[in-house]
């Protein structure tokens, strides 16, 4: 009974890490497409979040660039959550650096799915002073852009 109740108790503390709570979604308009160009999003305040992978043709098992640039708020912290559609591909949401005001950038690596196509979600989390804000982007590697 023990073990029960401490596996219940770990799965609540782990659970905002695994499956992120956020305070306002915004959604990124579906017509924009990653692999070629940033998708930018504006937030119900008035502020932006923008969100660039790196690479034009997204790489798999190879690093690539993100970037995540923020406006019209303050943004204290900026992870983005790389999840598999269709597929858990494991947990893969590096945490950016910030590299000038409202810019932070970083680097990831998606694994290889045995199919080649995959639809993955990249959700932007952006950390204020009192609000988490979450932006889903939609994706696909392995040969369908």
């Amino acid at each position: 009974m023990e073990l029960i109740a401490l596996v219940v108790v770990a799965g609540y503390k782990l659970s905002p890490m695994l499956l992120p709570k956020a305070d306002v979604t915004v959604f990124s308009d579906p017509a924009c497409n990653l692999q070629k160009a940033t998708c930018p999003v504006t937030l119900p305040s008035g502020g932006r979040i923008e969100l660039s992978l790196g690479a034009r043709a997204i790489p798999l098992v190879k690093p690539f660039g993100i970037e995540v640039t923020t406006s019209g708020f303050a943004a204290e912290r900026v992870e983005v959550d790389f999840v598999g559609v269709d597929m858990n591909m494991g947990y893969n949401r590096p945490e950016l650096a910030l590299r000038g005001e409202g810019r932070f950038a970083g680097e990831t690596t998606l694994p290889v799915c045995i199919s080649g196509h995959m639809d993955w979600q990249a959700t932007v989390l952006v950390e204020t002073g009192n609000q988490r804000i979450a932006v889903p982007y939609r994706f696909a590697t392995g040969g369908q852009e």
